[in-house]
């Protein structure tokens, strides 16, 4: 299990450098630290599908935050390996190389969580694994991700991290909010056995549980056409609608409501959501004061509840 408190919501960095730049970014962290958040998220693949970008960029200017503020030791930063196109898979090489180079951009000796941000079934696990866990054993990483991995393959790596002495596995990083809940058939299931903690990404699902989502209503996003979508589907449309009410009720915004949801689940230690506009970032922390009746938790789960589940 875990030993890092993440508090209420994870700042998602995918935005930095994509549709939030640097200043606008730099503004979003103090809010959300200065508001009472204590962990952001990144990769080292953030935001090389913008045009002109390669990656990093993300990284970097989180580390340019945290030089300038002077506050590395009021964040859990999280980061990743293994999507980026010029450090690409798990292998033990690559491994070492990434980190090094996350680091150098995030401009500190260490992270809080190192993610493996995907699978990579052409290397053996015993060799992946061994690379966090000499990371860990450097001082470079304090606790193991696993972000898109099956359920599955999670349980092997918790048995060659036993068998081997290896670091295991402490939290996983999966997509998962009130209106896409495939992993609650598998997954969650094995996170449970294995005491990992899940930080879910996608928790606003593009956006459209922000509640500003309407059919026939124009939204000015770079993700209004995944977010627009879920208005074709009644069951989303219906999870919304009760967000809403819900939200009227605690007097909240909706995406306090969908990510306090998220909050409640098992296993679950922080959301991750993120904010490109200062003015965003009370929406999320504000997930921290919801408290859900019975009655409203049914709700909100009925709407969506998975088939079998």
């Amino acid at each position: 299990m875990s030993a890092l408190d993440f508090g209420p919501v994870v700042l998602g960095g995918n935005v930095f450098g994509w549709t939030a730049d640097r200043d606008a970014s730099f503004a979003v962290l103090d809010a959300f630290v200065d508001g009472g958040g204590r962990a952001v998220d990144t990769a080292d693949v953030y935001s090389a599908w913008i045009p002109g970008n390669s990656g990093g960029e993300s990284e970097t200017i989180v580390g340019e935050w945290l030089a300038s503020r002077g506050r590395r030791d009021d964040v859990v930063l999280m980061t990743k390996v293994g999507f980026a196109r010029d450090r690409p898979g798990l292998a033990a090489a690559n491994v070492r190389a990434a980190v090094d180079d996350s680091l150098r951009r995030l401009g500190t000796d260490s992270v809080d969580v190192y993610f493996a941000h995907t699978d990579d079934q052409d290397v053996p696990q015993e060799e992946s694994l061994g690379a966090f866990d000499e990371l860990v054993k450097a001082g470079k990483v304090r606790e193991v991700g696993a972000s898109n991995f099956s359920a599955a393959r999670l349980r092997s790596a918790a048995a060659v991290a036993q068998r081997e002495g290896l670091t295991p596995v402490t939290v996983a990083q999966d997509k998962w909010s009130l209106v896409e809940r495939g992993i609650e058939q598998d997954l969650v299931p094995a996170l449970e056995e294995l005491g990992i903690a899940q930080t879910p990404y996608s928790s606003l699902a593009s956006g459209f549980l922000s509640g500003k989502y309407a059919p026939g209503q124009h939204v000015d996003s770079a993700r209004a056409g995944s977010a627009g979508a879920y208005l074709e589907d009644p069951r989303a449309v219906a999870a919304l609608d009760a967000a809403r009410d819900v939200a009227a009720d605690q007097d909240v915004p909706v995406s306090a409501v969908a990510l306090a949801w998220l909050r409640a689940q098992r296993t679950v230690a922080a959301p991750i959501a993120s904010a490109r506009t200062v003015e965003q970032v009370p929406g999320l922390l504000a997930a921290a004061r919801v408290r859900f009746t019975p009655q409203q938790l049914e709700l909100l789960s009925a709407a969506t509840e998975p088939v079998g589940g």
